[in-house]
């Protein structure tokens, strides 16, 4: 993993940044992490060198690139919507998480606070139930502090990220 620069941040979004950090490197099978607004933007990644490279990749190709963290917060914010959908359908209360195994990997997709999301992106041979584990964790350890103002400077982190890289 390629650890996105945290010079200039808040305390708060340095530990955000330190979580998802330990969560792609200390859990076996985690290939890519994403954390997601409530409005589908992604506002945390564990692979910013992907992220420059989707990039270069977009502005190559009109279709868009495939494996890049944003990809990963689209698919997570539809998995959000589908499944909010499904719980008002059914009155079953607000949605936890969703656990999706396909034969080559797994998709995990958890809620945070205010309807932000995180996802992962995980191996095949992951241990479901560690990686749900460590996603509670981390949810539990960032969901208190991720405000409107945090969530706010992590987008304009990304957003700069992405300027300088472009250069």
């Amino acid at each position: 993993m390629t650890a996105p620069s945290t010079f200039g941040l808040s305390r708060e979004a340095r530990n955000l940044h330190f979580l998802l950090t330990n969560l792609v490197e200390e859990v076996p099978g985690v290939q890519s992490v994403a954390v997601v607004s409530s409005d589908g933007l992604l506002l945390l990644s564990s692979d910013a060198e992907r992220n420059a490279e989707a990039r270069e990749a977009r502005e190559e190709k009109p279709s868009g690139p495939r494996g890049s963290s944003a990809d990963l917060a689209t698919v997570v914010s539809g998995i959000g919507s589908l499944t909010l959908g499904a719980a008002k359908l059914m009155d079953f209360g607000a949605t936890k998480h969703t656990m999706i195994a396909m034969d080559d990997g797994s998709l995990f997709v958890m809620s945070i606070s205010d309807g932000s999301l995180l996802g992962v992106h995980g191996s095949a041979d992951c241990d479901m139930s560690v990686v749900a584990y460590h996603m509670a964790l981390f949810v539990g350890r960032a969901g208190h502090v991720l405000t409107p103002e945090l969530r706010s400077e992590l987008r304009q982190s990304l957003e700069n990220d992405a300027t300088g890289s472009a250069r």
